[in-house]
């Protein structure tokens, strides 16, 4: 951008001149585009310094420092720092109830098999199923991620897709631009990127159905480059969301304290203290070393007036009830089940492991309210870029094609309850063979398995007619003997 656009926009925004978020784009005034852009700057710093161990307030703690009666330092006693990881356990555990099992997709146009084919394929490739848990993982510790599709000709000369996963910890800035009623209309990528071993650039890629326009931040002002997008919508798919351990912050910080407190409290009570009388101390151990000692003067009456051990017996009941109920009230507060309590559990059946993990099961239905409609316009922004890039002869089945998806439960169902389950409905004649089909969890594609069995159906009676010749009626081979 020139010097005079450089000037104009200054004019302008001094003047508080009312431009639309487009005209700020043709102007190049990429600064006033950022400010009326949404970022969750704020909420993700503080949740990505909750989640870095290293970074939580316990390890700001200071370690004593001994003086002697005139104030000279005589000694650095080390104070204990524990942080408890509670924020990844607490993460992990939301990811494996939502994307633990791969999302399963299924078309329910039956014109659009080709098209179908082709999305499975394209997931595929692009490892959708990892990236997606990777998306998750990053917006449940800091609030926010994306997943960035990107089209290119890849080195056959192809068109090809490729997913990248937006986070601020990897160096990555997300804006997004919404109207009134919550629909996405702009999101942007700022990022700094080397142009030789000196030089770094700082980009901001803005996104529209469009366009794409190519920003870089220039001396004075911005240089902009549109670029027409050939996909025609926005390719990035946002996560937002509260922090994982949203709620509990206070309650993990007070842990961490009684816990580093009750570490310094050991060292200097767990071990015995040996108490002697001064007038009979020859080569005892000094102090710091292993054996502690307590020198005293005149009669010692509890050890005889020779020596003795003083030991601390246990700790504050008080303490131990405060710890117990800071962790009772970390997993609730998160809906997070304690998985430590059912390593010594086994045999237990579905439906009671369900229970018993009913936390998780709440907090991943609450999140799937959100993530149903995130995987909706994955799947037509895939079903757009696979006709109008990837495979430009498959475009109107793409048009047409009605793509489903399910999430998965993050543990196996017992296979042979559920099958026993089917048969048995379908034996009294209060399911269809077709919903049993649509039911049956070894089936992955319903409409190809009725395909299958309508068309072995057909050859078995194709069978029967050659073995008792074509006027036999088929239905009752025996002629109706028994």
């Amino acid at each position: 951008m020139g010097l005079l656009n450089f000037l104009i926009n200054q004019i302008n925004a001094a003047a508080g001149r009312n431009q639309t978020f487009e005209e700020l784009i043709a102007a190049g005034d990429i600064s006033r585009v950022k400010a009326l852009m949404v970022s969750r700057e704020t909420a993700t710093m503080e949740a990505i310094k909750e989640y870095d161990v290293e970074k939580h307030d316990i390890m700001k703690r200071l370690d004593k420092v001994v003086k002697d009666k005139e104030g000279n330092i005589k000694d650095i006693v080390q104070r204990w720092k524990l942080p408890i990881d509670y924020p990844k356990y607490i993460n992990e555990v939301a990811l494996v109830f939502i994307y633990g099992r791969p999302v399963k997709w299924s078309c329910k146009t039956e014109a659009c098999r080709d098209a179908f084919d082709k999305f499975c394929d394209v997931l595929d490739k692009m490892h959708f199923d990892a990236k997606i848990r990777e998306a998750k993982r990053y917006a449940g510790a800091e609030t926010q991620s994306a997943l960035l599709f990107r089209v290119y000709r890849n080195d056959d000369g192809k068109s090809d897709c490729q997913i990248r996963v937006l986070a601020r910890s990897k160096g990555d800035e997300i804006y997004t631009y919404w109207d009134i009623y919550e629909n996405l209309l702009a999101a942007a990528w700022g990022y700094y990127a080397k142009e030789d071993e000196k030089t770094t650039t700082y980009h901001f890629d803005i996104f529209t159905p469009k366009y794409t326009y190519r920003c870089v931040k220039a001396k004075m002002g911005w240089n902009v480059t549109p670029e027409p997008n050939p996909i025609g919508k926005i390719p990035l798919i946002i996560f937002q969301q509260k922090k994982e351990w949203d709620g509990a912050t206070n309650l993990i910080q007070r842990e961490e304290y009684l816990g580093s407190h009750t570490a310094d409290t050991n060292d200097y009570f767990a071990d015995p203290y040996l108490v002697v009388n001064a007038d009979i101390v020859k080569n005892m151990p000094k102090k710091g070393e292993d054996g502690k000692l307590l020198v005293t003067k005149g009669d010692v009456q509890s050890i005889s007036n020779v020596a003795g051990y003083i030991t601390w017996n246990n700790a504050p009941e008080s303490k131990k009830e405060e710890i117990a109920w800071l962790q009772k009230h970390i997993m609730t507060k998160t809906f997070t089940p304690d998985l430590e309590s059912l390593k010594s559990i086994s045999n237990v059946s579905y439906k009671t492991l369900r229970v018993m993990l009913m936390l998780a099961y709440i907090k991943a239905d609450k999140t799937k309210e959100k993530h149903d409609e995130l995987l909706d316009r994955t799947a037509s922004l895939v079903l757009t870029i696979i006709g109008n890039v990837l495979d430009v002869s498959l475009k109107a089945e793409c048009e047409k094609a009605v793509i489903q998806h399910q999430f998965q439960e993050p543990f196996a169902e017992d296979l042979t309850e559920t099958l026993e389950r089917i048969v048995k409905a379908t034996d009294a004649k209060i399911m269809s063979e077709e919903t049993a089909i649509e039911q049956n969890p070894l089936v992955e594609d319903h409409n190809r398995e009725k395909e299958r069995l309508s068309k072995e159906q057909e050859e078995r009676t194709a069978t029967q007619r050659d073995i008792f010749g074509s006027n036999q009626n088929t239905d009752d081979v025996f002629g109706g003997a028994e």
